[in-house]
């Protein structure tokens, strides 16, 4: 699982790269601060089963706080794009190059309109302007693929084959040329929406100035529009990690624990005020999980030795978690777990009815699963 962190310069990209996941990466207003793509791990975050089984578990290879599991995946910090980058303006191909890895793109966007096309200062830039070009340089970057190889792309297994190298999945080919044909410009907009959705983070939400251009994003893009502050969960993040707040990413509150300074207690409830009561959140655990969980569909699942303990071996509880892709079975989580597992596989037990089931048996969120082998 890997999603692309994308944007224009200035936009507040590597502020959200660093909230997602704590790294220290360079940020600054100056465009292209992002000259190589940062990779870093961060997590998506569900329920876990934990509580509605009322055991405590023993996470190994996620995170549970406070009864939320959180998953992890890779994440891209790629660099920023402005217009023509599909001819190799900016650090346009390198960009391109990079989305080919990712499943999905968080677009973020400065709401606030304090700054052009090219991430340079401005007043009242419309961030609608930003969507819309990325969209373009994508589209026109798939667009030239394939006139530069129609001939061949009528060919399905050829077609298969040249889209497969910038990060097209053949059930994505299939969907387009079947829906809108071989007609250059409309595959290549129906192949970006098929294999590369995006999610637009609404970034600097907190700025005055961003709210009425908030409202004309949400009545405007098809895409998920999240309000969000970046800036704000680098904050509440680091503010926690001194032990200073108690926070869970993606809460609507925190509670104090430490000694704070005045100036200290003066930004918390301007972040309380401002972002996480007016908005519910900082936005940037909510933009991961609607990525992941709603538009990719992807769901939790925890493969178990013990199905009566929920455990493995070693009587760790609920040690693992796995997000599958939607439709998977039981014989694909044997393979996520190991190569040799979905080798050796002879069936599954679903720990919570002590049930056995094959092979075939279509995943569903939050399975507790025992993989059987021969």
């Amino acid at each position: 699982m890997e999603i692309g962190i994308t944007g224009k310069p200035s936009s507040g990209k590597s502020s959200f790269f660093k909230a997602a996941t704590m790294i220290d990466i360079p940020i600054s207003a100056r465009p292209f601060t992002t000259i190589k793509p940062n990779i870093g791990v961060s997590y998506v975050s569900s329920p876990c089963p934990c509580k509605g089984l009322n055991v405590i578990c023993n996470p190994k290879n996620s995170l549970c706080i406070e009864r939320t599991r959180f998953i992890p995946i890779k994440i891209w910090d790629l660099p920023g794009i402005i217009r023509g980058a599909h001819e190799g303006r900016g650090l346009g191909l390198e960009f391109l190059n990079k989305i080919v890895q990712t499943e999905i793109l968080i677009h973020i966007v400065d709401t606030s309109g304090k700054t052009d096309s090219e991430g340079n200062p401005t007043e009242s830039h419309d961030p609608i302007k930003d969507i819309q070009f990325l969209n373009e340089e994508i589209e026109l970057w798939f667009e030239d693929v394939i006139k530069r190889n129609l001939e061949k792309i009528q060919d399905p297994k050829k077609a298969e084959g040249i889209l497969a190298g910038i990060g097209i999945k053949q059930k994505h080919i299939e969907e387009a040329i079947k829906k809108v044909g071989l007609h250059p410009e409309k595959l290549a907009k129906e192949l970006r929406k098929l294999s590369k959705p995006i999610v637009i983070a609404a970034n600097k939400i907190d700025i005055p100035s961003s709210a009425a251009n908030f409202n004309r994003l949400m009545e405007t893009i098809k895409e998920p529009v999240i309000p969000c502050s970046a800036e704000s969960e680098i904050a509440l993040r680091a503010a926690s990690k001194k032990g200073l707040i108690n926070y869970v990413p993606g809460r609507s509150v925190f509670s104090i624990k430490g000694e704070l300074k005045e100036e200290q207690k003066r930004a918390l409830e301007i972040i309380k005020k401002n972002v996480l009561e007016k908005y519910g959140s900082t936005g940037v655990q909510y933009a991961l999980n609607i990525a992941v969980l709603d538009v990719l569909k992807y769901i939790p699942v925890y493969p178990v030795e013990n199905e009566n303990k929920f455990s493995s071996k070693k009587g760790d509880v609920l040690p693992d978690a796995f997000l599958m892709p939607p439709g998977s079975t039981a014989k694909d989580l044997a393979f996520a777990v190991h190569t040799d597992i979905g080798q050796k596989f002879a069936g599954a037990i679903d720990a919570r009815t002590k049930k056995r089931i094959g092979e075939d048996y279509i995943l569903k969120k939050n399975d507790i699963i025992k993989i059987l082998t021969r």
